[in-house]
């Protein structure tokens, strides 16, 4: 290679790699703004008796999102899994972050279903959705709790995603609705709300579909959702800080060498 060709072959790597740099440094940085978007687990020590964030996204960003507000006497807790992973994913989740705070910072008594019902015509309309074949495919599953901090009532209200109750070592599901949020059903029906009465010692856990897919290195299959809930019932005894450690061990050690191939998320509370 003559001396010109070998500097111009540095000078397109230098390129490159200022670029791939660049790409980096922009994704880090979106990162640091979808963080500041979602509570700092450390904030959520003031809402909850215990509680704990199993965050872990493929890529910097993620399509999955949890959230938290207080309102009132209500608390309203979710975990989303946008359409997607990476940037794409991400826009949405902030997208989503963005319309439930719009509908819950409103004047209105919070119902679970009529919060998931608004959330769903507001994306709709942003994302120009009519049920035409040739649209946009994106939406938002989430599981949303609202909690009655007086009445110790507790509202659960699905898109594609249930909610876990640990009661005295028995688990129980509450199944989602199967639509959602976007996307124009060819029938679309209201979401519906589930009211729980809770007790003492309950723990609570809503989650992506991320860890559930994932394939294991040794076994070529998905972890699914059974042996998922078979794990947290299994750690349900233990403080939050170390259900989260046995859970994100559990997820390192099923995956292996193996690719992540979605985000993962699993928010788990005691009210």
């Amino acid at each position: 290679m003559t001396p010109q060709n070998q500097h111009s072959s540095d000078l397109i790597s230098f390129v490159q790699n200022q670029v791939l740099d660049d790409h980096f440094a922009s994704l880090r940085y979106a990162g640091i703004i979808q963080k500041a978007l979602m509570p700092d687990p450390e904030i959520l020590k003031g809402f909850f008796k215990d509680s704990f964030v199993l965050f872990l996204p493929r890529d910097i960003v993620s399509g999955d999102f949890y959230y938290v507000l207080r309102i009132r006497q209500y608390l309203c807790i979710a975990a989303g899994d946008c359409t997607g992973h990476g940037v794409p994913g991400a826009l949405l989740s902030i997208l989503g972050i963005s319309f439930l705070n719009d509908i819950l910072q409103g004047r209105i008594d919070p119902k679970a279903n009529r919060v998931l019902n608004m959330m769903r015509e507001k994306i709709m309309k942003a994302l120009h959705q009519t049920g035409e074949k040739a649209e946009t495919k994106d939406s938002i599953d989430i599981g949303l709790c609202i909690a009655d901090c007086d009445s110790g009532k507790l509202q659960y209200s699905g898109a594609n995603r249930p909610l876990i109750m640990i009661r005295n070592g028995e688990l129980t599901e509450f199944k989602p609705d199967k639509m959602t949020l976007g996307l124009a059903p060819l029938r679309e029906q209201p979401f519906t709300n589930q009211i729980i009465e809770t007790l003492p010692g309950d723990k609570f856990y809503l989650f992506s579909d991320g860890f559930a897919d994932q394939f294991g290195e040794l076994t070529d299959k998905k972890f699914k959702h059974k042996h998922l809930k078979r794990v947290i019932s299994s750690v349900s005894e233990f403080k939050m800080a170390k259900q989260k450690d046995v859970l994100q061990s559990t997820f390192l050690e099923w995956k292996g060498n193996t690719q992540q191939i979605d985000d993962v998320l699993i928010f788990g509370f005691q009210l």
